[in-house]
């Protein structure tokens, strides 16, 4: 029997230099790519991208995977502001659930603090669910 699972992580995406927001956040990043950098496929990215916070490990309460994503954050949400107003971005909390139909379901009701975070930085919360029959 195939199991339910989930990964959540932090992205920024827009147009700006990857290595400044490293530097801004004294965060590395666990995936980036600049403006021009090339796809696997060969065609170039038209957009930056930083994220940060990759968390694997399934919890049924989704929640405590979002707060372990967005943990090394709550300290830096001065400076995501500032990065929002002088660069052209956007914050999203991503959520990637895969849940099985004879699977109980998970909980992905954000935490008021997860909503805190997300409204002080003008952060999205983005739900990609598949939903998978048993093999």
């Amino acid at each position: 029997m195939s199991e339910n699972s989930c990964y959540t992580y932090f992205r920024i995406t827009g147009n700006f230099d990857p290595d400044l927001i490293t530097e801004r956040l004294g965060l590395v990043p666990e995936k980036y790519w600049k403006i021009g950098d090339k796809r696997r496929n060969g065609t170039l990215y038209d957009f930056a991208s930083w994220e940060i916070g990759r968390c694997e490990q399934y919890d049924v309460l989704v929640e405590n995977q979002m707060h372990t994503t967005i943990a090394p954050l709550l300290d830096k949400i001065d400076t995501l502001n500032e990065i929002k107003n002088e660069f052209d971005v956007d914050y999203t909390l991503e959520i990637v659930p895969t849940v099985y139909t004879s699977n109980s379901s998970p909980c992905l009701a954000p935490s008021l603090k997860v909503i805190d975070f997300c409204h002080a930085t003008r952060t999205e919360i983005d739900i990609d669910l598949y939903v998978m029959d048993q093999e």
